[in-house]
């Protein structure tokens, strides 16, 4: 009997010490080059990725548009995924899957440069603003007209047909290429994350794919740093450089009106992101599969020897020509028998509430630290990368480790993950103690003569101090009086008089810092809003602290609960499962979590501005303890909700697994003589056979 199984095996003649041996090698070095292809391209889509959200407060006012519309934008994403994720999840599992990744890179460079493209048809940037450039610094000009025709604006007379100018640039809304080119990046990175992902646990060790994992997650958090970054850099820079005399511009970036370069950012993340796709092009269909996941419960008959030299110590999958109709016929019946897993359905519950709010939440935080802490886009960019973001790397990298070094299960994961997060919610709790007050603006949150607690009216912009200037009530120029107190307009401030010209211009004789002055003073204005009081500067450094804590501790669960979703699923389930999961939280959270976090922010803006066509534009200031409300609110309220259904599916989670050990224990005894009667019939057989479906219905442990 030997003898004929000898024969029917090939020619190979292994002894313990090539056994050994490939035991040992654990890591092919093209596994190697697949994992550092892929943790670059999961670089390259997670920097176009955050520059994205880091320019979206540069998007709303170069298109003068609202949250809620940016919310659309940047869910427009998560559409191009929605489009072919289940497919390419499914069907790319068949196929050449490096390839399939290196495609999808070339899509998503492609639409990378398309969301740059506005920028050079669109016309130069037009600042809302009363100030005048003259060479002449002596030059005066009135911010207080009087009642002339020619002093009356356009923006305070619906009546006034637009200028020429103005119906050409508002004939195409060039927001919508952003929104195609955003859709075309999602296409594109649909098949990196859960074709790359079975890639790895497929020829990975089982021991070590935890760890490769977290590996590439780790980096791809590292991709946010630079996209922040980056982002910080261009937010610097003046949107139209190179193009404007750079001493004309008369406002700073800490100003409610600059826009950065956003397009600078776009064009470096499209061209990294098209180099991330050249390694995949050089990649094997398939690897060596690891010696501990062989099936040793196949009998000869039902494993494929690959014939080869004596030395070979690794073995192939077979490689099979794609059955493109089997593969559609069985779709069904595979999508079907995951579905119908309780485990699966409450863990996409789960994630689909939490992803809500972690996508609602890192949307709009770096507008929450411009809007409620008074810092500059730029400067909030930069916090982020070089603050928050580090710490949910090294978060994702530690739930990885200690995934490994504690060996822990299926359930050991799940308490993990669950303990994390919920320690995680109870630190961000603090954050509602971390507030600042409104902004002191004449008209808006205060009264004229200083008193708080205004309610926003129209009629409350204009007072006995500006009503002899025939001022506008929809134009946001903001100038800081000497009484700490923000005017929306040298005009609402009552000034009458101005020297010098540019960023150097000075408004004199404004009667309405006069109103507010309990004791005789300057009555001068300067240009730009009133910086924020000293408590507000002395609780941010707090808030930054708490909120890389509470990263840090939230993203500890990350890897323990990614690698928890494949490892209760069947192994030819898996890539589809990923991809459902993938499809789920993008449909579910991260199409309308920006959208509907968008419209509620929308809700506290105290004042639009508004287009040079009319029409409303992009917020000029919030009411920032309402605005800290919603966020907090929302964000807070969706992980309470997860957390319902967390301790459900612990209990579902507890049944499936005394239900799989009790199929375990009655199958253990005909698996063990069958696996005597391998060792017996062929010594070889257990370190180097195929297995071809040889138990279709079992479920991978971890």
């Amino acid at each position: 009997m030997k003898k004929k199984d000898n024969s029917a095996t090939g020619s190979w003649k292994l002894d313990n010490n090539q056994i050994s041996s490939a035991v040992k090698n654990s890591c092919h070095p093209d596994l190697k080059m697949f994992l550092a292809a892929l943790s670059f391209a999961y670089f390259a889509k997670a920097l176009s990725g955050s520059y994205m959200k880091s320019t979206i407060t540069q998007l709303e006012r170069r298109f003068d548009i609202s949250s809620y519309l940016i919310g659309i934008i940047d869910g427009s994403f998560e559409v191009g995924n929605l489009l072919v994720i289940a497919f390419v999840s499914y069907f790319g599992a068949k196929l050449h899957r490096p390839k399939i990744i290196a495609i999808g890179c070339i899509l998503m460079s492609f639409g990378t440069f398309l969301i740059a493209m506005p920028h050079f048809i669109i016309g130069r940037y037009k600042i809302e603003t009363s100030v005048r450039s003259s060479g002449n610094s002596t030059n005066s000009l009135s911010p207080c007209p009087v009642s002339s025709p020619e002093s009356i604006r356009a923006g305070d007379r619906p009546s006034i047909l637009p200028s020429k100018g103005c119906v050409r640039e508002s004939s195409v809304s060039m927001w919508i290429y952003v929104f195609l080119g955003n859709v075309l990046r999602g296409i594109g990175e649909t098949p990196v994350q859960p074709l790359g992902i079975s890639y790895i646990d497929d020829y990975a060790q089982s021991e070590n794919a935890a760890l490769y994992i977290g590996c590439v997650q780790t980096i791809s958090i590292i991709g946010p740093v630079f996209g922040y970054l980056l982002g910080s850099l261009c937010a610097k820079i003046y949107v139209d450089i190179g193009y404007v005399d750079m001493e004309t511009v008369t406002i700073t970036p800490a100003d409610a009106r600059w826009v950065g370069a956003w397009w600078l950012g776009y064009l470096i993340t499209g061209t990294i992101t098209l180099m991330s796709a050249v390694p995949f092009w050089f990649l094997a269909k398939s690897l060596p599969i690891p010696v501990d996941k062989h099936d040793t419960s196949c009998t000869p008959e039902q494993t494929r020897f690959i014939k080869g030299s004596p030395t070979m110590e690794h073995k192939f999958r077979p490689e099979e020509p794609a059955n493109l109709h089997q593969m559609a016929k069985d779709f069904l019946p595979a999508l079907k028998s995951l579905l119908g897993n309780p485990v699966y359905i409450i863990y996409l519950c789960v994630t689909i509430i939490q992803f809500n709010s972690l996508i609602g939440m890192v949307t709009y935080k770096t507008k929450y630290i411009e809007q409620h802490y008074g810092q500059s886009a730029s400067k909030a960019n930069f916090l982020m990368g070089m603050i928050n973001i580090p710490a949910v790397a090294l978060g994702m990298f530690s739930g990885g480790v200690v995934m490994k070094k504690y060996k822990l299960g299926i359930m050991g994961a799940a308490k993990f993950a669950f303990g994390t997060s919920l320690l995680g919610y109870f630190l961000s709790l603090f954050f509602f103690a971390m507030g600042c007050d409104n902004s002191k603006v004449a008209g808006i949150t205060v009264s004229y003569t200083g008193v708080e607690g205004l309610p926003h009216q129209e009629r409350s912009l204009f007072s006995d101090c500006n009503s002899d200037c025939l001022c506008s009530g929809r134009e946001w120029d903001p100038v800081c009086g000497e009484n700490g107190i923000t005017y929306m307009s040298p005009c609402l401030a009552g000034c009458t008089s101005s020297s010098g010209s540019g960023r150097n211009t000075v408004f004199d004789n404004c009667r309405c810092v006069a109103a507010a002055n309990t004791q005789p003073g300057n009555l001068t204005v300067s240009l730009g809003q009133c910086p924020r009081g000293d408590s507000c500067e002395k609780i941010f450094p707090y808030f930054l602290a708490l909120s890389v804590l509470s990263s840090f501790i939230i993203s500890l669960g990350g890897t323990p609960g990614y690698v928890l979703l494949i490892r209760f699923i069947k192994p030819e389930l898996k890539s589809l499962a990923l991809g459902i999961h993938t499809l789920a939280t993008r449909t579910l959270a991260g199409i309308p979590a920006p959208i509907y976090f968008g419209a509620v922010i929308d809700t506290t803006c105290l004042k639009w501005g508004y287009k040079l066509c009319g029409g409303r534009g992009a917020c000029r200031i919030y009411n920032t303890a309402a605005y800290r409300i919603v966020y907090l609110g929302l964000v807070l309220g969706l992980r309470t909700v997860s957390f319902f259904f967390c301790i459900f599916g612990f209990a579902v989670f507890k049944r499936h697994i005394k239900r799989e050990e009790k199929s375990a224990l009655t199958n253990g005894n005909a698996e063990m003589e069958s696996l005597r009667k391998e060792e017996n019939s062929s010594t070889h057989c257990e370190q180097f056979v195929v297995a071809l479906d040889c138990s279709p219905d079992r479920e991978t442990r971890l």
